[in-house]
């Protein structure tokens, strides 16, 4: 368990907290690239780490992401007018190009000296990141400027858009209470059962080691299917909110913070050799596997708190599924979802499956240390990315602790 004073330290993400800091270390995925596909397109909001921004691609094709409240009379930049190369406010006109500096402030009076003008623009600086697009998506990052890490090298960022399937939606809860769930071995047993196609997995684990590595760590979670090999699963977590998952096709989640009681999941399907099969395409959309089926244009859900993930109690009883609700991804989001918003650590009783996350707790609280030192942040060189999730069988005498970074890394 946690103390709720290191609970909040993990959780807490907004500005001017330990963990919002650390997180604004490294890009952060912002939104879909389609949502401003052409240059002038209307703005879009977008809230991460607790702040509210607002997003455009001005007449260059140059994307901005900028304080979504105008630092005149804060008035919300998303019902501006993204024309000439800058966002313009309609409340009194005046204008900021992606860069965040006030470029025309027509509603200043014309008796105004040339330095006065200057003056103003200067201290009308709107707050605006850098952005860049990786995989149809736009990345932005956060942190101080003089700190910003070159773009990791992500294995499904850079493969070609026929060889992914990117969806997300929001999650009603914490980003660690659903990143610690996508850490959590044992729960593929129960929770999907009856839903997963691989026999090995309703095998409980018996055999875990986690190995704290430059990105993050490895979770190695051994299951004993008898005969001379014990089968493996090396998942990996990338700093600060990614996994890559050991599936095939390939799988990775991002657990976004929206703010401290909402996540953006990403989920990713991924080949790095080919482009994904129409059944792989369709296994996705149908919201069977990780995705979601969405509202039709949303980021929510059909299958949600408010509906009770439409649960089938038939279902449930007649053991085809053990939870009676369709889809991995909304099996994981009901559940983490059903703890509350921020899950109260200090109450929890864990067991020995509960390895990884005992391990992802340290490792977090180790890097918000470290952060306070002044040390180096794990997971900024972009090389250390180049990492894969691993599925193998291993003789039972073999020392897999000995053999992750190799797994992983060939």
């Amino acid at each position: 368990m946690l103390s709720r004073e290191n609970n909040d330290l993990v959780t807490r993400v907004g500005p001017g907290t330990q963990m919002g800091a650390l997180m604004r270390r490294y890009w952060i995925p912002a939104a879909f690239a389609s949502q401003v596909e052409k240059p002038d397109s209307p703005p879009v909001r977008v809230k991460l780490l607790g702040e509210q921004l607002v997003l455009f691609r001005d007449t260059q094709g140059r994307l901005g992401l900028v304080d979504e409240f105008c630092p005149h009379r804060l008035a919300s930049m998303f019902f501006g007018r993204n024309e000439e190369s800058g966002l313009r406010c309609v409340y009194h006109g005046l204008k900021f190009d992606v860069g965040g500096a006030c470029v025309d402030a027509p509603c200043v009076p014309p008796t105004t000296t040339a330095d006065q003008l200057a003056t103003i623009k200067r201290d009308l600086k709107i707050k605006s990141y850098p952005c860049m697009e990786r995989a149809g998506l736009v990345w932005t990052y956060m942190g101080p400027a003089d700190l910003k890490p070159e773009f990791p090298d992500l294995e499904w960022t850079m493969t070609p858009d026929s060889h992914r399937f990117v969806s997300r939606h929001v999650q009603e809860c914490n980003w660690l209470q659903a990143l610690e769930g996508g850490f959590d071995a044992p729960h593929l047993s129960f929770l999907h059962k009856g839903d997963n196609p691989d026999p090995s997995r309703n095998v409980v684990p018996t055999h875990y080691e986690v190995t704290a590595t430059d990105f993050g760590f490895v979770v190695a979670t051994g299951r004993d299917i008898g005969g001379p090999n014990i089968a493996w699963n090396l998942n990996i977590m990338l700093m600060p909110f990614h996994k890559i998952i050991s599936t095939r096709p390939h799988a990775a989640h991002m657990w976004v913070p929206i703010d401290d009681e909402n996540t953006m999941l990403y989920s990713v399907d991924f080949n790095p050799n080919a482009p994904l099969t129409q059944a792989e395409i369709d296994r996705c959309v149908e919201g069977t596997w990780i995705h979601t089926e969405n509202h039709p244009g949303s980021d929510h859900a059909i299958r949600n708190k408010t509906n009770d993930y439409m649960i089938d109690r038939a279902l449930q009883a007649s053991g085809k599924s053990f939870t009676g609700i369709k889809g991995f991804g909304t099996q994981d989001c009901a559940i983490q979802e059903s703890m509350g918003a921020i899950v109260d650590r200090s109450r929890e009783y864990l067991l020995a499956g509960d390895a990884a996350i005992v391990k992802l707790r340290r490792l977090l609280l180790q890097a918000l240390r470290d952060q306070a030192d002044g040390k180096p942040v794990m997971g900024l060189n972009p090389k250390s990315y180049r990492v894969r999730s691993v599925r193998c069988e291993l003789a039972r005498d073999v020392n897999v602790a000995d053999r992750i970074s190799e797994l992983v890394r060939a």
